[in-house]
């Protein structure tokens, strides 16, 4: 008996972040390019910042935000990539800390010991991200190969005329190997 091989597996951790309402492009891409997706918000993301229930509904796997008990059993398989979209100021900073507080900085901080790619769609105002321990917590992730990117995209302009977040390109760098 052969076990059937599945499909590579996303874990997308969701910040509390007002692009983060268009999440639901990337988990679309995601799983339009095979991948299974499972998505872990900040606790302050799942407040409003994006539709929980279409997150729950499109992977078929709920959103994790919360520490499970020691008895229950994983909700997802191990990752074979992480993408972080949007990434705030206060995750960036706290996961290059090693400051594991919620259960999305903890998976961060857990990732970078798997040995998988992670892609970060950061999305920090511009006085934050001049920020020294900002730029700091960046370098410091970079030197470990974490893949940033400038999130969005330099062609497309919404209606408000600011650019286009560009969610498909955590896939792109996640992708390129």
């Amino acid at each position: 008996m052969t076990d059937e091989p599945r499909a590579p597996f996303l874990y997308l951790v969701v910040c509390a972040a007002g692009v983060a309402a268009g999440v639901g492009r990337l988990i679309t891409a995601a799983l339009d390019r095979g991948w299974e997706v499972g998505v872990i918000a900040t606790p302050v993301a799942m407040n409003g910042f994006f539709d929980t229930a279409e997150a729950d509904a499109r992977p078929g796997r709920p959103i994790r935000s919360a520490w499970r008990r020691p008895a229950d059993p994983r909700p997802f398989p191990p990752p074979d990539a992480v993408a972080v979209a949007p990434a705030t100021f206060n995750t960036v900073n706290k996961w290059a800390a090693g400051l594991a507080d919620t259960l999305a900085v903890g998976t961060l901080c857990e990732a970078l010991g798997l040995d998988v790619p992670i892609a970060v769609l950061p999305c920090v105002a511009d006085a934050l991200a001049a920020h020294p321990a900002y730029q700091e917590s960046v370098a410091r992730l970079r030197g470990l190969e974490v893949r940033f990117a400038d999130p969005y995209a330099t062609t497309a302009e919404t209606d408000g005329g600011r650019p286009e977040f560009a969610w498909e390109r955590a896939l792109e760098l996640l992708e390129r190997g």
